[in-house]
Formats: structure tokens, C-alpha cells, sequence
């Protein structure tokens, strides 16, 4: 039997303590159960070429959670919008490189709030890195951080697609491997991951999270090529799906981007000439780095004493950049593939006014993110916009709710209606997105009890009919409203006077000759990379050939 590509040394004594995230290293004791230190401890006496060496030894307490109280509403079962998967950033050679990730990841919060970290490279050159269950705040302090010195640092923000949400699962993730150290972030989803997993443990390697992104640190540890760049492209070749990375070694800074170019990531500079990678340009804004380019889709770019180098990996496919991150997951400030989220958002506004008219008194949007979408359809209907809900920022995942039930009770805590905007008014208010439909009813009800005298539904995007595989987290195509109901059964379903929906063609005529750069899976079932998860072949690098997912057509293979 071949020799495993991981070999594990543990302490622990308590079966209720949880390992964490994938690492070589030793967990130093903390008084705070949500974060831990890990720093590096590389076996150099390691009798397998390609092993990963990890020891644990770490203390910290279980909590039971929340849902066992009794009265416990969680915003898990009320929030039906798609989720983002992740952010990423990776600073090169700036002296308080582990802070500004820090800032940049607070930047690129809404990405993921369930857990994030940083990785930093001290004098020493041995990598050290925090991670943590909770928001970027709650994580990171100034304690902590002046625990991460060094020039040159990743981090990671999560919303978990792919492995359940626990500690050990909170990126980035490091490990040690016979040449060295390394470090990875990954935003995007691996499609064929667990055929990948399946091929790698029947060979006798060991896993530590259920995490796909710990299948690319496998891939690096048997790759065959001694360089470091060329074991991450060979590695990089045997995975499908969405991925922008961001790898950090003991003296590079690398960034890639999968050949599609489904997630977002972009490269900027500070003053000092200090590199930046992030997921999205305001996360650049904030640190003062000002933006150069995206990562090109099958781009890899190495910074190092050197400057920074780019190669590209062997596919080159159209590119199939996520829509979606215009419609919903981007912030409006950010430049996404190249375009502002906040003229897509304005545009799409105005194309609803354009070919969805109706008599109206007042529009209003659904915020955060149908705001500037409402703005555009009100400027282009020459009907005021005003606020006619408000939006609760301080409230938590869950909350106890009284014992006599209060209906819409989620809702009612994130958005309060303004009766002296909706009272006697025809409404027009406009959403960026229907999934499953039971909020968009919630709130056409709440409008109405305010007093609104019709409420016009107006979404930012086009019917959403299919799920995304591509690192974004979605209901299954059975629980999609638009994949079981027509726009006018879905009307009666929610409870509105009118619905409409931004034309597919019409965002494809806005998008002009860009249209062919983007993915539209989600509204078409068409995806551009099989998502089903056939065998792949490690040595021959070619997957078997499987049944599209509910029959689904496969484009663009």
C-alpha cells in the first residue's frame, strides 16, 4: 500500500475537541473558543517525498449552540437570497501586511460571515496564522494581529459551499510538504471534487476538513514537478469548476484565477509598490492600493524578489464570469470584470422602468442590494424613490422570539416598513433577486399591512431556474420558484398586483459584445463545466464522461 501523503500526531485526549483547520502546525492555548495561533512545524526528517506533516496539540472549549434554546428564531430558514461563497487577499512586501489583509477582509465582508483568517510570514520566515468562527471583528484584534509580523500575508473570508460550517473548515489553510510551507485561500467551488478526494485517499491520503479546497494542498504534495508554480498549475490542471486563489509560500505571493474566470480577482498597488490581490476593488479602496488589472482567467501571476510574473495555465475557454456578481454579490463601489456594479445595477433599473412600466406613486427597494437598481427604475419612470423599509443592521443569526408566535417574525426583524411613504400609495418595489419566494411574500404583506395600496414587484435579474455549482450557494432546482411556477403563478404566490423580471436578452443586449463573457447557468440550466462529479483521472487528466445533472444541457466543453 503507497505510503499516506499525510502522517498526523495528536494530543488530543478529549473527543469533544474538534480538529481544526488543515495545518502542520502547533495550536497555541487561547481564552477565546473562536480562534487559535498556528504556526508552522515542517518535518524535515521526513521519509516520504511527497507527505504533508501535520501535529496538533491545542486547547480551547466547545459551546453548545444557540439553537438548544428553546424560542430560537434562526435567519437560516428566513433568508432565501444565494450566498456568496468567499473573499480573498494576499498582500506582497508590505511591513504591516497582516493588518491591511485585515482591513481589506473587513472590506470584503459580505462575501462570507462565517469565519475568517489571515496567514503571515514572519522573519523567520515560518508562516503563522490566525482563524476564527465569526465575523472579521469578533476574529481579529490588536493582540492577535501583532502576533502575524511580516511583509507578505493572505486571508480568507467564509460562507462555506463545499464542507460544513466548523472551525476546522475556516480558511486559509497551511501546510508543510517536503520542500517547504504553504499557504491557500480559495474562493470558487471544485466540481469534481469528491472524485478527486475518493482517487486521493484510495492512494492513502489523509483528510483533515471537509473542505474541497484541502484537495489542491494534496495535489501540490504529489505533484512530480519540483518548482513550486509548476506544482500549483499541474495541480490546478486536475481540478474543474470555479477557483481564485491566492497561495502564499515563505517568498511568493501567487494568485490564480480558473480558466473561466467564474469568481472575481484583481491585482493593485500601494504606494510603497507593496502588491495587492483581493476578490473585489473595495477591498483595494480601502487600503489605499489602486487598482491595475484583473487576474486574467487561467492567469497565474508570481510575485516575489523578482517582481511579479505571469503564466497561464494550459486550457483557455471562453470566459464564463459569474452575472451574478453584478446582480447581487458584489458591493456597488466595487469594479467587477471590468465593469462598475454600480452602473450594471443602475442599468438593469432602468430597463425594468423601460419594459415593465406601471402606474405607480413611489418606488422603493429592498435594501441592501436593490437599492441602486430602484434608483435607476425610479429616475428612468420620473416617479420619486423614497425609503419606504428600513433595514435592521444590528441583528444577529439568531434571536430568541417570544413564546406567542409573531408572524413574518424573521422579516420583521431585518425590515420595518415606513407607513408615511406606503400608506394609500401605489408601490413599485424592486428586489435583485426571487429564489424560493416565501420572503418576497412575506414582504408584499408587510407593505400591504403598512397600508400600501398596491405593491408592484419589480427583480433586478432574470428568473432563477437552475442552481449554481460554480461556488455559490443555492437551493436545489426543486425548491427554485421560477423553475416550478410562471411569472403570473408566482404573482398569486406572493401576493403582489403586478411582477415582472429583468429580461434575460435585455441583459444580454446591455452586456453587448461582453454577453458571450459571462455565465448565465442560473437562468438557463446551461452550465459551461459539467457539474456532475465523474471519475478523473490523476495520470491521464481526463474525467469519464456522465449524465448532465436533471438533464441539463453541458455547454461549452
Amino acid at each position: 500500500m503507497a505510503a499516506p501523503y499525510l502522517s498526523y500526531s495528536s494530543s488530543l485526549s478529549n473527543p469533544k475537541l474538534s480538529f481544526s483547520s488543515y495545518s502542520p502546525f502547533k495550536y497555541s492555548t487561547t481564552t477565546n473558543p473562536s480562534f487559535f495561533l498556528n504556526k508552522t512545524l515542517l518535518n524535515k526528517n521526513s521519509s516520504h517525498n511527497n507527505t504533508i506533516t501535520l501535529s496538533h496539540s491545542h486547547k480551547y472549549k466547545t459551546l453548545s449552540p444557540c439553537s438548544n434554546i428553546n424560542n430560537t428564531f434562526s435567519f437560516d430558514d428566513d433568508d432565501e437570497k444565494p450566498r456568496e461563497e468567499c473573499g480573498v487577499v494576499g498582500i506582497y512586501g508590505d511591513p504591516e501586511a497582516s493588518r491591511l489583509s485585515y482591513l481589506a477582509l473587513h472590506a470584503l465582508q459580505h462575501r462570507g460571515q462565517e469565519g475568517a483568517g489571515i496567514v503571515a510570514v514572519n522573519d523567520d520566515k515560518v508562516l503563522q496564522t490566525i482563524t476564527g468562527v465569526g465575523l472579521v471583528s469578533e476574529v481579529f484584534n490588536d493582540t492577535n494581529l501583532r502576533q502575524l509580523p511580516g511583509t507578505l500575508a493572505i486571508g480568507h473570508v467564509r460562507y462555506s459551499t463545499a464542507g460544513q460550517s466548523m472551525l476546522k473548515n475556516v480558511q486559509p489553510f497551511v501546510a508543510g510538504y517536503r520542500f517547504g510551507s504553504v499557504g491557500v485561500a480559495h474562493n470558487g467551488n471544485f466540481v469534481n471534487y469528491r472524485s478527486l478526494r475518493n482517487e486521493l485517499e484510495e492512494s492513502g491520503s489523509i483528510f483533515n476538513t471537509t473542505s474541497d479546497t484541502e484537495v489542491l494542498l494534496h495535489l501540490i504534495a504529489i505533484s512530480t514537478h519540483r518548482p513550486f508554480i509548476a506544482r500549483v498549475i499541474d495541480a490546478c490542471e486536475k481540478v474543474k469548476g470555479a477557483y481564485s486563489i491566492v497561495f502564499i509560500t515563505e517568498d511568493k505571493l501567487v494568485a490564480v484565477r480558473d480558466p473561466y474566470g467564474f469568481r472575481p480577482l484583481v491585482m493593485g498597488r500601494r504606494s510603497n509598490g507593496s502588491i495587492v490581490f483581493a476578490s473585489e476593488t473595495c477591498a483595494l479602496d480601502l487600503i489605499e492600493a489602486t487598482y491595475e488589472r484583473e487576474v486574467y482567467p487561467g492567469e497565474v501571476l508570481v510575485v516575489d524578489k523578482n517582481g511579479v510574473q505571469s503564466h497561464c495555465l494550459v486550457s483557455h475557454p471562453e470566459p464564463k464570469q459569474c452575472i451574478f456578481e453584478h446582480i447581487y454579490f458584489s458591493l456597488p463601489n466595487s469594479v467587477v470584470f471590468g465593469k462598475s456594479v454600480y452602473e450594471s445595477r443602475r442599468l438593469f433599473g432602468e430597463i425594468l422602468a423601460t419594459e415593465s412600466p406601471v402606474d405607480c406613486d413611489v418606488v422603493i427597494a429592498v435594501p441592501d442590494s436593490g437599492v441602486v437598481a430602484a434608483l435607476g427604475y425610479a429616475a428612468k419612470a420620473g416617479v420619486p424613490f423614497q425609503q419606504g423599509l428600513i433595514r435592521s443592521h444590528y441583528v444577529g443569526r439568531t434571536f430568541i422570539e417570544p413564546s406567542q408566535k409573531i408572524r413574518d417574525f424573521g422579516v420583521k426583524l431585518k425590515l420595518s416598513p415606513v407607513r408615511a411613504v406606503l400608506e394609500g400609495k401605489r408601490v413599485v418595489v424592486v428586489d435583485d433577486s426571487i429564489v424560493r419566494g416565501t420572503t418576497s411574500s412575506k414582504i408584499v404583506r408587510l407593505l400591504k399591512e403598512a397600508g400600501a395600496k398596491e405593491v408592484h414587484m419589480r427583480i433586478a435579474c432574470p428568473p432563477i431556474i437552475g442552481s449554481c455549482y460554480y461556488g455559490v450557494d443555492t437551493p436545489s432546482s426543486k425548491e427554485l420558484i421560477s423553475n416550478r411556477m410562471s411569472v403570473e403563478d408566482i404573482k398569486e404566490f406572493i401576493g403582489c398586483d403586478s411582477l415582472a423580471f429583468l429580461p434575460l436578452d435585455s441583459l444580454k443586449k446591455l452586456l453587448a459584445n461582453d454577453s458571450s463573457n459571462f455565465c448565465y447557468a442560473c437562468f438557463t440550466g446551461k452550465y459551461p463545466v459539467d457539474p456532475n462529479d465523474g471519475p478523473f483521472d490523476l495520470k491521464e487528466g481526463k474525467k469519464e464522461n456522465t449524465k448532465p445533472i436533471n438533464e441539463m444541457e453541458i455547454v461549452g466543453i
